[in-house]
C-alpha cells in the first residue's frame, strides 16, 4: 500500500513513512455486524493482510475476556475456537451453538504497537415457538387430533421437529395410526404436525415439540371415553373442571352430562355449576 508522505504521530513529532507501507492492515471488505439464530454456529471474520509474524487476538468487548490468541483457546467454553484461512488472510472466531448471552461486540486485536483492532457487532436471533391453541386440550376418544407447532421468526429451517409424549419421542411407526409432518410456510416460518387418529385414554398426557437446537412448546391433551364425554365446563376462577372420573377419582360416579355437573358441584361446593346438562 503506497502512503507516500502519510504519517502517524509519535513521542509529540510526527513519523513519516516514505515508500510502501509494509505492515498489517484490516481489509475494509471484511463485515462487521453478523446475525446468527440461536443454536447455530456463527462466524466472526477477521482480515489481515501483511500481518508477517504479528499475533492476532479475539477479545469480547462485554467482559474484556480474551478469547483466542493465534489458535490457542483462552476461555473455558468450549465452544468458542479461532482459525486461519490463508487463502483469505482471514483469522475467523468460530462460536459453536450460539446462545442469547452470545450477542455483542467482539474485538479482532493484531498485536501491534500500539494495537490495532477491528470490531464486529454479533446479533442473536431468536425463534419464537408455539403450539397452536389452549394450552390444555380436551378431545373425545375415536375423534382425530391435529397439533400444530409453528416457528417463526428463524432465519434457518429446522433440520428436524421432534414430538414427545410424557417425555417419550413419538415415532411415525409407534402406531399405525400417528402422522408427522414438517413444512416450510415462509422465509421466516416453519410448522410441524403431529396427528394422532382415533386417539384412546393411554394418548392423554403432555404433548412437546422440539425444533433442532431450539426449546420446545408443550400442550396438555385430555382424552375422554364416549361414556365419559361430557363437555368441558367454562373455567371459574382458576378451577378447571371436566367430567365426573376425571376429576373426583370416584370410580361410583354415572357420567352422563346430569352426573357430571352433579359430580363437579361435589368437587368445587363454592362454584354454582347447572344443574342442567353442560
Amino acid at each position: 500500500v503506497g502512503l507516500g508522505g502519510g504519517g502517524a504521530r509519535a513521542g509529540g513529532r510526527a513519523r513519516r513513512y516514505v515508500g510502501l507501507y509494509t505492515g498489517p492492515y484490516f481489509d475494509p471488505s471484511a463485515p462487521n455486524n453478523l446475525t446468527a439464530q440461536l443454536g447455530t454456529h456463527a462466524y466472526l471474520p477477521c482480515k489481515v493482510r501483511q500481518l508477517s509474524n504479528k499475533s492476532v487476538s479475539w477479545i469480547r468487548r462485554r467482559d474484556a475476556h480474551i478469547l483466542t490468541v493465534d489458535r490457542f483457546t483462552f476461555i473455558a467454553d468450549e465452544r468458542f475456537q479461532a482459525f486461519l484461512v490463508e487463502a483469505t488472510d482471514t483469522w475467523t472466531l468460530q462460536v459453536k451453538y450460539v446462545q442469547a448471552r452470545d450477542a455483542g461486540v467482539y474485538e479482532c486485536q493484531v498485536g501491534t504497537e500500539p494495537k490495532m483492532s477491528h470490531f464486529v457487532q454479533l446479533n442473536v436471533v431468536v425463534p419464537k415457538i408455539e403450539i397452536v391453541g389452549e394450552a390444555d386440550l380436551y378431545v373425545k376418544a375415536g375423534s382425530t387430533v391435529s397439533l400444530k407447532c409453528v416457528i417463526t421468526q428463524a432465519l434457518e429451517e429446522p433440520a428436524y421437529i421432534f414430538w414427545y409424549h410424557n417425555d417419550e419421542r413419538v415415532l411415525n411407526y409407534d402406531r399405525s395410526l400417528v402422522e408427522i409432518r414438517m413444512e416450510r410456510r415462509a422465509p421466516d416460518t416453519t410448522v410441524g404436525n403431529l396427528i394422532i387418529y382415533n386417539p384412546r385414554r393411554e394418548d392423554s398426557g403432555n404433548y412437546s415439540c422440539s425444533p433442532s437446537n431450539l426449546d420446545s412448546a408443550s400442550v396438555v391433551l385430555h382424552v375422554l371415553s364416549d361414556q365419559r364425554s361430557c363437555k368441558e365446563p367454562a373455567r371459574r376462577r382458576g378451577a378447571e373442571a371436566s367430567c365426573a372420573r376425571d376429576y373426583t377419582g370416584d370410580d361410583t360416579l354415572q357420567t352422563t352430562p346430569q352426573h357430571c355437573n352433579a359430580a363437579l358441584r361435589h368437587k368445587y361446593p363454592r362454584y354454582n355449576f347447572p344443574g342442567r346438562a353442560l
